[in-house]
């Protein structure tokens, strides 16, 4: 029991949670791309993120574990994000490193889905059950050099403070 609940009921809920913020992190992440904030889906992404770090701590586990340093690490840089967004405002230096670390964040989540993926879903378990076969280490490193490659592209590219003016010109020209 997890506070009240079977193992597997707070798994799935961890597991649902994860995904929300998997999804709404691909979806923020998207919006870089195109220099878009998507505030809404942002505050979406870091709740679901924080949750799911927070509720990996509720696991019955002793001791540490690779799966609670990652969820460590992703809390300190998640930390590192809402100061970047929130009280820097992305202002100057604090634009890159708010991409920075939310790409990270989003990273760590989806390294794990990776992770789980292959221990969790036969097909994939039966390509690499230690983890260190050929389709495992394919996997997380093709998940790596697209994080790297396009959380670049997100870095050059995300300047919200130009986004505002034409959001503001889009808006104006649907209104028509």
């Amino acid at each position: 029991m997890i506070i009240g609940l079977s193992t597997a009921t707070f798994t799935l809920i961890h597991v649902i949670i994860s995904l929300i913020g998997i999804a709404a992190g691909l979806i923020v992440f998207a919006g870089l791309l195109r220099s878009e904030p998507r505030p809404g889906w942002t505050a979406i992404f870091l709740i679901f993120t924080i949750l799911t770090s927070a509720t990996g701590f509720l696991f019955p586990i002793h001791g540490p574990t690779p799966a609670l340093i990652v969820g460590v690490i992703s809390l300190a840089v998640l930390a590192i994000t809402l100061l970047a967004l929130y009280v820097f405002h992305m202002m100057h230096a604090w634009r890159w490193i708010y991409v920075v670390t939310a790409l990270l964040a989003l990273w760590f989540n989806c390294f794990v889905l990776v992770v789980q993926s292959f221990q969790k879903i036969a097909f994939l378990n039966a390509l690499a059950p230690t983890q260190s076969e050929p389709p495992f280490l394919i996997a997380q490193s093709f998940l790596l050099l697209a994080f790297v490659i396009f959380g670049f592209l997100a870095v050059r590219r995300f300047h919200p403070e130009l986004a505002a003016p034409r959001l503001a010109h889009d808006a104006q020209q649907q209104g028509r």
